[in-house]
């Protein structure tokens, strides 16, 4: 009897805990990383094709992920990024014409970014959506203007360097740790056959994929407008 009431008790704690987790956004339900937490991210897109294959592939593995989209290309693919928001992704920002912020005045770069900004509002609603600065290339400037936190990376797998989706996949998972933020692309269809990759190989070594923000959420941590930040690690 006292056994049962252990099972019973055991079951019901695990229950609250992942009602929890799902009911304030922190990681999708089930979704608990033994090995720790992974963000996954994709500059560039979305793409017609290639970005629809990863999105399936994503669902179907029960995995989240960012993707940093280019503002021209919103109005084109909307369903894309409505799509995005709808299986629980993120979206975050990656300019308007995916020009070098640095060193642009003011002016230019809080036109790249609100450009940007309005043009999911009007698809999407408001959301606070977090920057990616193409190449990574930062100054105050950008600091000043990004109007949320600006996202880098730890990982960089160069997935544009080449079509070689086994030198990508160990970019990838060779030396990942809890709390990394990956870098890839949604445009080339060995990227997002990689990406697959690795999400299998990263779920089997027991980490769950995430989103950045989620990432933040699980580390009780508020990002800060205008810093920098390449991981989540925890402990920080």
């Amino acid at each position: 009897m006292k056994r049962v009431v252990l099972y019973f008790l055991g079951g019901v704690a695990l229950c609250i805990g992942v009602f929890l987790w799902d009911s304030q956004g922190a990681v999708p339900a089930g979704a608990v990383g033994t090995a720790g937490y992974v963000a996954l991210t994709f500059d560039d897109g979305p793409w017609p094709g290639t970005t629809r294959v990863l999105l399936d592939g994503l669902k179907e593995r029960e995995a989240k992920a960012t993707f940093f989209v280019i503002g021209k290309q919103i109005a084109t693919r909307p369903e894309l990024i409505q799509r995005m928001v709808q299986e629980g992704h993120q979206i975050g920002l990656h300019t308007w014409d995916h020009v070098a912020l640095r060193g642009l005045g003011a002016g230019e770069v809080s036109r790249q970014l609100e450009k940007s900004r309005a043009a999911l509002v009007e698809l999407v609603g408001e959301q606070d959506f977090m920057l990616r600065p193409p190449y990574g290339f930062v100054d105050e400037t950008v600091k000043q203007c990004a109007g949320g936190p600006i996202i880098c990376w730890s990982v960089d797998t160069e997935d544009w360097r080449d079509e070689d989706v086994a030198r990508i996949v160990k970019a990838a998972v060779e030396d990942v740790r809890d709390g990394d933020i990956i870098l890839m692309h949604d445009i080339f269809r060995s990227s997002v056959d990689a990406a697959l990759e690795c999400v299998d190989e990263l779920q089997r070594r027991g980490f769950a994929l995430v989103t950045v923000e989620e990432l933040f959420t699980l580390r009780g941590r508020e990002p800060a407008a205008g810093e920098v930040y390449r991981k989540v690690p925890p402990g920080e």
